[in-house]
């Protein structure tokens, strides 16, 4: 090699690498879920790679929070990149947000330690399932929520929530490809809201397996509409085997609204999602 190579080469050889963290927000109705699939397939995570490595001026791999399934939707989704430029996090957002589809966006950006990873720093997680229960099909927010015509009883649902809280063994509510290594998770909170024709069901944890809060949704709303007692929700967790539970219900209600790191990365907060239950939050 030349003297005139080796020079060329050491200054991006010794480029310092710093770690960026982001939140996405994101409808995910067009997409196949957040993680990066086979050509021709869209995700969400290809497209935010794409749009941020056009401002990096260099490729960009993601880690996510956790990743969501076609058709979920996110109003926090956190991320994390590393990268060699030295950009602004108004330079991060504003560019992101010029190379992105009006169905994604980035809320903001800031540069955090390297031992901050989005997945593995997270100590708990947030989603928010919205019905919107009415005997009339809406003809808007057709894809972003989840439209139940048989009347809801919310109090037979808030009852049947009870024993879901706390730590247990959530087989019954996992999908059969679920492949986390353990079924057992600790539920922080689980609350239903009726806000105008909207139930929501918000449930924190520290962690969820695959399409536990949609089997969840499933069977409080069974138990709504009066098909099924108080008890099954109970019964359905003792029991600890998916044939057990009820329906899984649809992709279009569910939204990861938040995530929650160590004080210590001092990362921003952003109201909880959706945008079209912001005055929902003044009940939190």
């Amino acid at each position: 090699m030349s003297s005139s190579t080796s020079d060329a080469a050491a200054p991006g050889a010794a480029a310092v690498v710093s770690r960026v963290a982001a939140c996405v927000e994101y409808r995910g109705t067009a997409y196949r879920g957040w993680q990066r699939q086979q050509p021709g397939v869209k995700s969400v995570q290809e497209a935010v790679e794409k749009a941020l490595g056009r401002v990096a001026n260099h490729p960009v791999n993601l880690f996510c929070a956790g990743r969501t399934d076609a058709g979920v939707h996110a109003s926090c989704q956190i991320i994390h990149f590393e990268t060699n430029a030295v950009r602004t996090a108004f330079n991060w957002v504003h560019g992101a947000n010029a190379n992105l589809p009006a169905d994604i966006s980035l809320a903001w950006a800031q540069a955090v330690p390297k031992d901050f990873h989005a997945r593995f720093s997270a100590v708990a997680r947030r989603y928010r399932y919205v019905i919107y229960n009415d005997p009339v099909r809406p003809a808007h927010l057709a894809h972003e929520v989840t439209w139940n015509y048989r009347p809801l009883d919310i109090d037979l649902m808030r009852r049947a929530a009870e024993p879901l809280v706390g730590e247990h063994d959530f087989t019954s509510y996992r999908a059969l490809a679920c492949q986390a290594k353990s079924p057992v998770k600790r539920v922080h909170h689980l609350k239903l809201y009726e806000f105008g024709r909207f139930i929501v069901i918000d449930i924190r944890s520290d962690a969820f397996l695959h399409h536990m809060v949609r089997n969840i949704a499933g069977v409080l709303m069974q138990i709504g509409c009066g098909e099924r007692p108080v008890s099954w929700a109970g019964e359905v967790l003792e029991a600890r085997c998916r044939r057990e539970g009820g329906l899984t219900a649809p992709p279009y209600g569910l939204y990861l609204v938040d995530v929650t790191y160590p004080e210590r990365f001092s990362l921003p907060e952003r109201y909880m999602g959706p945008h079209f239950l912001a005055a929902l939050n003044t009940l939190d």
